[in-house]
């Protein structure tokens, strides 16, 4: 009996899409702004699972000066065309507020993820539906994760920082 090699078996090409938002356009014209952060730390993340077949995909998906207690934001209505039509597999985020702060608005979002088999992923959260045990543990946790409180807002400004740190 013949073992099939490991390379001879394909590593699947998982679409990844990034998906950014900022409330305000304060600082949106800077040279590097909180969008370009975001992505930055998603599209690092991206590359961390590159062995699981995970690829960035170059549209970009971002809104600057957009509210996340709304899904009217035209670059999330793209996203979630493209979900639909089946050209998204796992949308990343660099945190789980900025793609919405309504649970509401949240589980309809995950139906459309579901609907297509994709999945989420929060890179500065524990929270990734690409796995069975953490669909279950992620949807209970939802309840508390979405809505935004003083912890999440203080922090959104931390990849820009981080950034200006590095590069002043």
């Amino acid at each position: 009996m013949t073992r099939p090699s490991t390379n001879a078996r394909r590593a699947r090409t998982v679409r990844c899409a990034i998906y950014t938002r900022k409330s305000s356009e304060e600082g949106l014209e800077q040279e590097f702004n909180s969008l370009q952060a975001q992505r930055e730390a998603c599209e690092a993340f991206i590359e961390s699972q590159r062995q699981e077949g995970w690829v960035c995909l170059p549209a970009g998906y971002d809104d600057g000066g957009f509210s996340g207690a709304t899904m009217n934001r035209p670059a999330l209505q793209q996203l979630l065309a493209d979900i639909a039509a089946g050209r998204v597999d796992i949308v990343v985020v660099y945190k789980i507020d900025r793609l919405t702060r309504a649970l509401a608005d949240f589980a309809k979002i995950v139906e459309i993820l579901d609907a297509k088999g994709a999945s989420f992923v929060s890179v500065t959260q524990q929270f990734n539906t690409t796995t069975s045990m953490g669909v279950r543990r992620d949807k209970a946790a939802l309840s508390s994760g979405c809505e935004a409180h003083p912890a999440i807002r203080s922090s959104r400004k931390q990849p820009e920082q981080a950034w200006r740190r590095r590069n002043v």
